[in-house]
């Protein structure tokens, strides 16, 4: 008899993740009960809170896990470990890649129709990083996103003032620009990229020309000469390619609220992935500026020109511009069996 987590493998394998690294890993036990794993080789401890974005990854997947789970027939039972990441693992043992993020028992639950439609949700999510239509998205949305962070201790806060909107699409902008003069940074990046479609598909993860809206070959000309962003004349059409794809932004949306442990971390991602699958079920797109919040200086540029308040150990922790778009191209996946301990690489 199958076990009920090859199916729920099989679709809980389309959750988003930074730069599309996959970096969750399961080890099924018996039945009903999994260990849950980050893969510290797809993580990206270059970025300044790149280390805690692997907890709020983890908070993604598990929240992802849910809604998958139940349409399978299950709920799922969660003991998290919650210790801190160490990727200094990396340097002194290559063997020693997994970090524990704890176990999940399968129970039992009667499907219902909300369940399996909230599974096609799921699957149908997608990253959109096309050009927005300029329309403003509906109220209702923003107060189902507003209750679900209040819900967990979080603020939902969004701008639609033109100047402020068009000053942070410009910040996004440069912070790219910037990241690339990080030795560290650029190389993580170059890591993720990828150029062609048959790339792409042959690794099933990264970041692919295609859902970047970019032709293979300038993306990566312009990655590998980043010297070149600098220059007058071929630095101005890069800008020009790449701000093409932010035409029609309207509004944004950040989150506040404790960010500050590993716990905290993951309960940021699980209600960021909750907003998320609203208003993807409300046909609205979602593109997150993740570089903004992890590059000080440009997270500093943010705070200050949208009057966000840091004190008491609460961050601005995700950014994000949402609106109507037409549907993004596919982002590839790796299978199932290369989200589970002792399957294919």
């Amino acid at each position: 008899m199958a076990s009920p987590w090859t199916g729920i493998i099989e679709d809980a394998r389309h959750y988003p993740s930074p730069h599309n690294s996959q970096p969750i890993v399961v080890r099924v036990e018996d039945d009903p009960t999994a260990t849950v794993f980050y893969d510290l080789r797809r993580g990206l401890p270059a970025e300044s809170f790149g280390i805690p974005f692997g907890h709020v990854c983890a908070g993604v997947f598990l929240a992802g896990l849910d809604v998958v789970a139940r349409a399978h027939g299950f709920t799922v039972q969660e003991r998290l470990d919650h210790a801190e990441m160490d990727f200094g693992r990396l340097s002194a043992d290559g063997d020693d890649h997994l970090h524990r993020l704890g176990t999940v028992t399968l129970r039992p639950h009667v499907v219902t129709a909300d369940d399996r439609e909230a599974l096609a949700g799921f699957l149908a999510r997608r990253t959109s990083r096309r050009p927005y239509d300029a329309t403003l998205v509906d109220t209702a949305a923003i107060e189902a996103a507003s209750a679900i962070a209040s819900a967990a201790g979080q603020r939902f806060r969004t701008t639609d003032d033109r100047a402020t909107v068009d000053e942070i699409v410009r910040v996004n902008q440069e912070t790219l620009f910037d990241d690339l003069q990080h030795d560290a940074v650029h190389h993580e990046i170059l890591h993720w990229l990828r150029f062609s479609k048959r790339q792409a598909a042959a690794t099933g993860d990264g970041l692919s020309a295609e859902t970047m809206l970019m032709p293979g070959p300038v993306l990566r000309f312009a990655m590998e000469h980043r010297g070149l962003w600098q220059a007058p004349g071929i630095g101005r059409v890069f800008r020009t390619v790449y701000l093409s794809t932010m035409r029609g932004v309207r509004q944004l949306a950040w989150l506040e609220g404790p960010f500050s442990t590993p716990a905290e971390y993951v309960e940021a991602g699980r209600v960021f992935m909750r907003i998320w699958l609203e208003f993807s079920a409300r046909g609205i797109a979602v593109h997150p500026f993740g570089t903004v919040i992890t590059n000080p200086r440009s997270h500093a540029a943010f705070v200050e020109r949208a009057g966000v308040d840091e004190s008491d150990g609460r961050m601005a922790w995700m950014l994000f511009r949402f609106g109507h778009s037409d549907p993004p191209p596919l982002a590839h996946r790796r299978p199932a069996a290369a989200m589970t301990v002792g399957g294919a690489r």
